[in-house]
């Protein structure tokens, strides 16, 4: 299963791409709201797990 985590605190993102490999799922992750939607639009994630407040676009907008 394919995960994109997007994420801008370095620390809460690895921490979570870490336990997400751990227990066998691919792990994306990117550190702003633009990344994870171009990353979004371009490859098919099974899940995505969205930080609200995100430099540049915010999460909300990201999922609209």
């Amino acid at each position: 299963m394919r995960v994109l985590v997007v994420e801008d605190e370095k620390k809460t993102a690895s921490f979570v791409r870490k336990a997400l490999q751990a227990e066998g799922f691919a792990v994306d992750v990117c550190g702003d709201g633009e990344a994870g939607l171009a990353a979004a639009r371009i490859t098919p994630f099974d899940v995505i797990v969205l930080d609200i407040m995100l430099p540049g676009r915010d999460g909300l907008s990201v999922l609209r």
